[in-house]
């Protein structure tokens, strides 16, 4: 049972991780600060998701495809 409960744990750090990076990357923060931020994310994963929500960059930037007239 705590087989299951490890899995389903570790799979809900891999999709906030990928949703944190994709938000850091959407963001209007400088190329070397995104580069700083995937890095923690992706080495820290748990407490890189937990330091990225507090203070990280939002992914605030306009989609292209909403611009169109």
């Amino acid at each position: 049972m705590t087989d299951a409960f490890g899995g389903i744990f570790g799979l809900l750090i891999l999709a906030l991780d990928i949703w944190a990076i994709i938000s850091v990357v959407r963001s209007d923060s400088s190329t070397g600060k995104k580069a700083l931020w995937v890095l923690l994310i992706v080495i820290l994963p748990v407490l890189g998701l937990i330091i990225w929500g507090i203070m990280g960059p939002r992914g605030n930037r306009p989609d292209e495809r909403n611009l169109r007239p």
